[in-house]
């Protein structure tokens, strides 16, 4: 197991060791590796996220490496914290009479086809703006949210990656469920999962070096259910 590593966010004292993360913060039907869950914890201690707020999470599927999740309000934040941010443009691309049009928003015509998003991002010190344009197929991965706003999430997305291009320091690593392959049952299990169980009692850990963690052989964990026993099917609201 991971030692415990404690570090400051927004003047709030956050603690997590690898039993922390396992019994709070990860969820999926497969067990996580002393190496993921030390990405995990040196990820929410650099980039300043407090996990028991809802602005990260892992999970993990059989079969798969897992997937380190930042929450868009906790990515937002830290893009719009940087001190070039000047604002952005965002929309969605649609081809409209065999041409491909840029709107700006999330609304289209009845006979316009959904094509991709695009976004701008500015700063303040270059010369001209980040500028992103995404495909929906290449990012749509047929979960509900995507098959229910499909407009709203490609806008979002192409929000996300030029957010990520404009300030590489602060974003760099994280990426959000639109951009991971993360069912949305899976998402909204753990929001509210770590809501509930979060800061409910005092975890104290002794500190181990992080070499000698790296170096013992991982702890065994019982087998979890299978995804379909620990999810319901729900849809997310819009974002932003």
């Amino acid at each position: 197991m991971t030692k415990a590593v404690e570090f400051e966010v927004n003047g709030e004292p956050v603690k997590l060791s690898g039993s922390i993360v396992k019994q709070y913060l990860v969820r999926g039907n497969a067990d996580v590796t002393d190496q993921e869950l030390v990405m995990f914890i040196n990820l929410c201690k650099y980039q300043k996220l407090n996990p028991f707020l809802n602005e990260a999470y892992l999970v993990k599927f059989k079969g798969a490496p897992a997937q380190i999740i930042t929450s868009k309000e906790a990515f937002m934040k830290r893009a719009e914290a940087n001190e070039h941010y000047a604002g952005l443009e965002a929309g969605i691309i649609v081809e409209r009479n065999g041409e491909l049009v840029d709107i700006e928003g999330a609304i289209k015509l009845p006979g316009d086809k959904l094509v991709g998003g695009w976004a701008k991002v500015f700063r303040d010190d270059r010369k001209v703006p980040v500028k992103v344009r995404i495909s929906l197929e290449e990012f749509s991965k047929g979960q509900s949210t995507w098959k229910q706003m499909p407009l709203n999430m490609i806008r979002k997305t192409a929000i996300v990656n030029a957010m990520r291009e404009a300030f590489p320091g602060n974003l760099g690593n994280m990426y959000t469920e639109e951009e991971n392959d993360v069912p949305d049952n899976t998402v909204r299990r753990v929001n509210e999962e770590v809501r509930k169980q979060a800061n409910q009692q005092v975890i104290d850990v002794e500190p181990i070096p992080v070499k000698e963690e790296l170096e013992s052989e991982p702890e065994v964990m019982d087998e979890q259910p299978e995804q379909a026993d620990l999810f319901e099917t729900t849809a997310e609201g819009p974002g932003w």
